[in-house]
């Protein structure tokens, strides 16, 4: 298995770009579900855009640039209501990323 890091940065770049065009698709793809599958979301994936560009980014920038719109407006048209089984689902798979 191959080291992430060896990974050309164009590649890298290209795959990340898939990520937020098939993220910006799958609205029915709520976050409370990534997180729980996944422990990450939309919002993470912005963040670490924002941490990854070294200031040139705001925390909102990034989640935009992963959004395609600000992340008040995402949250407005499409996010529903999360279910008790969800939030605690998140929870428990936040806990295995510390």
């Amino acid at each position: 298995m191959s080291d992430i890091d060896h990974i050309d940065d164009r590649v890298a770049a290209a795959a990340f770009r898939r990520l937020v065009r098939h993220l910006r698709h799958r609205h029915d793809a709520q976050n409370v579900e990534l997180m729980g599958l996944a422990g990450f979301c939309r919002n993470c994936l912005g963040d670490w855009l924002a941490e990854a560009s070294e200031g040139a980014l705001t925390r909102d920038e990034g989640r935009a640039a992963v959004y395609g719109m600000a992340y008040a407006e995402w949250k407005a048209r499409f996010q529903t209501e999360a279910s008790p089984e969800q939030l605690a689902l998140m929870q428990e798979s936040v806990a295995k990323n510390a």
